[in-house]
């Protein structure tokens, strides 16, 4: 233990990061966090949080715009795209103060060392100050957290726009007239709408036939038709040629059902994915093995070599900050109690993709569980349905639940609507406790909330089970007089 520097060396003070140095400090062990830029890394300064408060605003906007549905006056927003991107950055710094500032981690005994760290070799680091300075340490154990950061495809032209990634984005001062978003994923998706709400002209372009490739299709056509309605353009199955920058603005040529096409914008973003960042840690050095640009690990967040652990969106596995919270856990706890039986959770990966409606899933898709030869039932479940929806004017949505017929044992769930995300954390407790469709379906739910929206969909499941025999039999044996339902129509909703 002596010849050791430290005892844990977490490398990145982002998510994954935060999470494993508090864990190991909190374990007694002596730790160290070394971060190249800022703690809080991606989620808070240039992920989830900016991107989830600009969407806020454009949200605040739309609904001045239609107000009219409240019985209130519709109205036109007067936007100063200055005062939301200072209100963006407020919220990101408060956020900060409140649980990234060194001084909080320094409480818990860890040490906070803001330089660039390398391997010397596999118990050793280098950590380039930002005075220059080279820094020495060593460590029993270490946890690599260095995140991902944005994959830039070779397009030809592009090198020679200023184009936009979600590192930039949220320092830009003035207001797209016509946003250019190259990618459908859930960072395309999202600012799509939220710049088109705050009054920008937006147009995605993919190669892809639809967006957001890993959702269920039919929720994802759910949200495209809102999105569309709203005035975001789509161009899919479209191949990039080149991109140039012109006088005012740049252009964007590429074919799409074998026509070439060309379309003007004053600003791109490019939500192209994400690659895992390694570039400077010298891996070699420490006898760390990758596989397509991305950390190997096993269930248990360890590499190939003992002592050594990553987590989060370095291994490529889960880019959600939640994923890497939960990895963090399982590689601190893991590494410093050696035999405690911790693996990263795979059968409730859950992830939500924020815009309005909110589009979400938990556990097994429908296409997995095709794909694995599974029986199980599809229990459908509209947000027509939902009175508090009713009440919200937010009617637009439908839950999909994936379980098994006779036990009702939940295997996944789809959502797309308001705060489906927090409709699909119901069904991620069930998932993860075993709380079957019948277990959710005699949990008395407060009315009319959100979340007797994801009651009602499990209640389905005793709609399903019953039989027409089996009310013929209640029938003759009680004297009841009442018609029979329709047993034959697979699509009833009760």
């Amino acid at each position: 233990m002596t010849k050791y520097d430290y005892d844990m060396i977490a490398i990145g003070g982002g998510a994954a990061g935060l999470t494993a140095s508090g864990i190991a400090a909190n374990f007694g062990a002596k730790t160290m966090m070394v971060e190249a830029d800022r703690l809080g890394g991606d989620c808070t300064w240039t992920g989830c949080i900016p991107s989830k408060t600009l969407l806020k605003a454009g949200k605040v906007a739309k609904q001045i715009r239609q107000a009219g549905k409240f019985g209130l006056i519709d109205g036109e927003p007067d936007i100063d795209f200055n005062k939301v991107m200072q209100h963006v950055d407020d919220v990101r710094k408060a956020v900060y103060v409140d649980a990234d500032r060194p001084e909080i981690f320094e409480e818990m005994g860890i040490k906070v060392v803001f330089g660039k760290a390398s391997f010397a070799d596999p118990y050793t680091i280098e950590i380039k100050l930002s005075n220059g300075q080279l820094e020495t340490v060593s460590s029993k154990k270490f946890i690599i957290a260095t995140g991902a950061k944005p994959f830039i495809p070779d397009i030809s032209g592009l090198d020679e726009v200023n184009y936009l990634t979600n590192e930039s984005l949220f320092e830009i001062e003035d207001l797209p007239k016509d946003l250019i978003i190259i990618g459908g994923g859930p960072i395309g998706t999202e600012m799509s709408q939220a710049f088109v709400n705050l009054g920008s002209g937006v147009t995605v372009i993919d190669m892809a036939p639809n967006i957001l490739a890993n959702d269920d299709p039919e929720l994802v056509d759910i949200l495209k038709a809102v999105l569309e309605q709203q005035g975001v353009k789509y161009e899919l199955e479209a191949s990039i040629q080149k991109i140039e920058q012109g006088e005012k603005s740049l252009k964007v040529h590429f074919i799409r059902d074998g026509e070439a096409k060309v379309i003007d914008g004053d600003a791109l973003l490019m939500a192209t994915g994400r690659r895992a960042n390694i570039a400077d840690l010298n891996l070699k050095a420490a006898g760390v093995e990758t596989e397509n640009g991305n950390i190997l690990v096993n269930e248990s967040c360890q590499t190939n070599q003992r002592h050594i652990y990553a987590a989060g969106d370095v291994t490529g596995r889960y880019q959600f900050t939640h994923m890497s919270d939960h990895m963090a856990k399982v590689a601190a706890t893991k590494s410093l109690l050696k035999f405690f039986p911790m693996k990263i959770e795979k059968n409730m990966v859950s992830w939500v993709t924020f815009t309005d409606p909110e589009l979400a899933h938990v556990g097994k898709t429908e296409q997995q569980l095709k794909e694995a030869g599974l029986k199980f039932e599809v229990y459908r479940f509209p947000y027509s349905k939902i009175d508090r929806a009713i009440t919200d004017g937010e009617t637009t949505g439908l839950i999909k639940i994936y379980a098994k017929k006779l036990s009702g044992k939940i295997l996944g769930a789809s959502a797309v609507g308001a705060h489906a995300g927090e409709i699909i954390s119901e069904y991620a407790l069930a998932i993860k406790n075993g709380v079957s469709m019948r277990g959710i379906a005699d949990t008395i739910h407060p009315y009319p909330s959100w979340g007797l929206g994801a009651r009602r969909a499990a209640d389905q499941w005793y709609i399903r089970n019953q039989s027409e025999w089996s009310v013929k039999l209640i029938k003759t044996l009680f004297g009841y007089r009442g018609e029979i339902p329709d047993y034959s129509d697979k699509d009833r909703v009760v």
